[in-house]
């Protein structure tokens, strides 16, 4: 059985791209769906009136919201899901889950967010290339500038 780990932050954005991957014209081998919940940041400011149990108790509920409609979709064909909810690092995550589960493919299916870095859910990898939309970024930065005169 395959295992395809797919880390989710908004779950439109997520349907979006599993779509390709479920076509139910293309014939596949049944997979093991491991979906890995990463909540958003709460702000610093938000942070300091806020217990680490309420915290906590919002991120499951966000968890759940963002369960709820990308499980089904998966679970159509048989396959069977498993959810967590991301703590700490995701590098560390990643390793502790293919340990337990066994290596498989990995799908980030996060909403690119412009201006934040994302953290990396798989870590560098040699000949990828690195720095692109920093450079995308100086680039149109430039542009804006050179246009506000």
């Amino acid at each position: 059985m395959d295992t395809t780990i797919v880390y989710v932050d908004e779950a439109a954005h997520a349907l979006g791209m599993l779509a390709p991957l479920l076509q139910p014209g293309q014939a596949r081998a049944p997979t093991r769906w491991i979906v890995v919940g990463c909540a958003p940041r709460i702000t610093h400011r938000v942070s300091k009136w806020v217990t680490h149990s309420a915290r906590e108790s919002w991120r499951s509920k966000w968890a759940e919201k963002v369960f709820e409609q990308i499980v089904p979709l998966l679970q159509a064909s048989g396959d069977p899901v498993i959810t967590h909810l991301a703590c700490g690092s995701l590098d560390e995550f990643t390793a502790t889950l293919r340990a337990r589960h066994g290596e498989g493919r990995l799908v980030d299916a996060r909403r690119p967010r412009p201006g934040a870095d994302l953290q990396s859910a798989r870590g560098p990898h040699p000949g990828e290339p690195r720095g692109v939309w920093g450079f995308a970024t100086m680039l149109a930065g430039s542009g804006l500038l050179l246009t506000a005169d």
